[in-house]
């Protein structure tokens, strides 16, 4: 029932930034997961942050690039994206979990409410 509505995505060139926004209502309240498809590839878990406790997964291959973090006044996540990569191309969709509380878990079984995606493109 929790309504996301992500934003941020856009066209972009190799090495350069964007921020996506995932916001709904008493966010906190929730676990919230970032998750990316590409065509002709798995879904795959980008990172999460936990209900409480600043637990946070990244997957190996956005570690040290990507940041997810809260901010609980705007009622949002975040995740901001550094020196992206043409790898990086995918739907970013974010997604919240209203069970998992000290830890968040990189696998989609676990979410419940899903947003409408945002494009992230890296191209020359």
């Amino acid at each position: 029932q929790l309504q996301l509505v992500e934003s941020g995505g856009g066209l972009v060139q190799p090495g350069d930034s964007l921020r996506l926004s995932c916001e709904a209502p008493d966010i906190n309240n929730y676990s919230i997961g970032w998750f990316r498809q590409a065509p002709g590839k798995e879904r795959e878990a980008v990172s999460c942050i936990s209900k409480w406790m600043d637990y946070t997964l990244y997957t190996d291959s956005v570690k040290g690039r990507f940041t997810i973090s809260r901010d609980n006044a705007k009622n949002a996540v975040y995740l901001q994206m550094n020196s992206l990569k043409p790898e990086d191309t995918a739907l970013y969709t974010c997604a919240a979990d209203a069970t998992s509380g000290a830890a968040c878990r990189g696998v989609d079984v676990f979410y419940d409410s899903w947003g409408q995606g945002t494009q992230v493109t890296v191209s020359s």
